[in-house]
């Protein structure tokens, strides 16, 4: 009974998503590229009628609360690729915003895994929800296998810096990893740079209460106007760069491997700021 009960809400959850994406866009998530194998799960855990089910509240966010404007999802090279974005609004809903725009607006339409940080699996009943979305460890053996299996990846090189930053860093990008790019010269995979505006003033942090977070054993403990990280209808504006592509060794010093993650850092750093002169206001 509980599992008849568990299909039925699947499929009005499947149902409400194919709604809201409309015809034309609910063509798109059924053209999407399956990697199942025959108990339903790629190795990781991914299933897609389990995620199209999943993202039916996301794609009303994506619709309706935060109305997301993509401009060049159809920038994305076939493949393996590296998505690398900035990273803020104290909840990752910019991540889920753009695995969406690449749903609906790719072409072709991609589903895409993302790298989340070490702790999130240690979450209560969080762990299987993330492996059937596609959401994976973040960690470089885990990333390797996916580009391997070309997959389209999605990485937030900032981690908890950018996500947790306070109102004064707004659209300041904070310092960046090197692990995605000793990735991209291993397998040699082209990153697509990603500039998401809108989720910085989603849940504006006004301060952090360190000894808090260190007490509950979370990365920050924003305060927040609104007193949690609930968020603000802001308008999302997603802009997706160029591919590029780097030569060079995995192995390579760190100076070395620098120099080509400022050229990523700096090609979103000019869509950030393309995109803030544009916008006519944060909540349209």
């Amino acid at each position: 009974m509980l599992e008849r009960f568990s299909d039925k809400v699947k499929k009005g959850l499947r149902g409400w998503t194919e709604r809201m994406a409309g015809e034309q866009q609910s063509d798109q998530l059924q053209a999407l590229a399956r990697t199942e194998n025959e108990y339903g799960v790629d190795p990781f855990g991914f299933n897609l009628d389990y995620s199209l089910a999943a993202i039916a509240p996301f794609m009303w966010l994506y619709r309706h609360y935060f109305r997301v404007e993509a401009y060049g999802a159809d920038r994305i090279p076939p493949g393996r690729v590296l998505l690398v974005s900035n990273h803020s609004g104290q909840l990752p809903l910019d991540g889920a915003m753009i695995g969406i725009a690449l749903m609906v607006e790719g072409n072709p339409p991609r589903a895409i895994r993302s790298m989340v940080e070490k702790w999130v699996p240690s979450l209560p009943y969080v762990s299987t929800f993330m492996a059937r979305v596609g959401q994976i460890v973040g960690t470089p053996e885990n990333c390797r296998r996916l580009l391997e299996a070309e997959e389209a990846i999605l990485v937030f090189p900032e981690g908890t810096r950018g996500l947790n930053k306070l109102w004064p860093q707004r659209y300041q990008l904070q310092e960046f990893g090197l692990g995605f790019m000793r990735l991209a010269l291993e397998t040699n995979t082209p990153i697509v740079p990603i500039a998401v505006v809108g989720a910085e003033e989603q849940a504006p942090a006004l301060m952090n209460l360190k000894p808090v977070a260190k007490l509950l054993g979370f990365p920050s403990f924003p305060i927040t106007p609104t007193g949690t990280p609930f968020p603000l209808p802001t308008k999302y504006r997603i802009y997706f760069g160029d591919a590029l592509h780097f030569t060079g060794r995995a192995d390579d010093e760190d100076s070395e491997l620098d120099k080509k993650v400022r050229t990523v850092k700096a090609s979103i750093q000019a869509m950030l700021h393309q995109g803030l002169k544009e916008r006519r206001g944060v909540f349209w």
